[in-house]
């Protein structure tokens, strides 16, 4: 069967005015993750990610050399415009800027927006759903046989319940548990789709490389 790998972007710029940019911890951690990659063996014949810039720059810091490939189903769930709406425009101080009541108010909004949706939100549940789906016969309706995907944590989490045919829930719970540059592999042949191997980290593990482990 061929292989998906799937690795979550790098360390990006939380609570700063513009997100979608690697922090130096990111850029580490992606050239780190095409090492690991490249000392494994493995290298891809696809280097496909979304059109996010954070998703971008973690794979061009990955290094590998082959033409990169966008698809914006790969790219996250619009989270700034969902709180936006669930908080008709008053996200509290406390959700923009502490992490634990952030990734909480998160979880919570996502599955609101699963079950009742989010009024005025920019996106639905169900075109998150689409348009994952078309990313990943994007990825796999291909006859290479190693392909690396850089995507972001919501989508990685849909995806692993996708594979698993696990409840929408679940979802959430897997992206709350990605870490940055985490790999995970799947494997593909035509519809088939299985989840091979969740959130691995070999490139940030040792005493020497604690500080790198991160998930936001």
């Amino acid at each position: 069967m061929a292989e998906l790998f799937v690795v979550r972007h790098g360390q990006a710029s939380f609570g700063a005015d513009d997100y979608d940019i690697l922090s130096e911890v990111g850029h580490e951690q992606s050239r780190l993750a095409g090492e690991a990659l490249r000392n494994m063996g493995w290298t891809p014949d696809r280097c496909i990610s979304g059109t996010l810039r954070r998703q971008k720059e973690t794979l061009d810091a990955m290094g590998f050399d082959r033409p990169r490939e966008e698809h914006p189903g790969f790219n996250e769930y619009d989270f700034h415009n969902l709180l936006h709406h669930r908080f008709d425009g008053a996200v509290p101080d406390a959700v923009r800027g502490e992490r634990k009541t952030h990734f909480r108010t998160l979880k919570d909004t996502i599955l609101q927006w699963q079950t009742d949706g989010i009024v005025g939100a920019a996106e639905s549940w169900q075109d998150f759903e689409k348009r994952t789906s078309d990313a990943l016969r994007f990825a796999t309706d291909t006859k290479a046989r190693r392909v690396l995907v850089v995507s972001s944590g919501g989508v990685i989490g849909q995806l692993v319940a996708r594979a698993l045919q696990a409840p929408d829930a679940m979802m959430m719970e897997v992206n709350l548990q990605v870490k940055n540059t985490a790999i995970n592999k799947f494997v593909f042949s035509g519809p088939r789709f299985f989840l091979h191997e969740f959130n691995s980290t070999p490139h940030l593990s040792g005493p020497d490389r604690k500080n790198l482990l991160t998930y936001s």
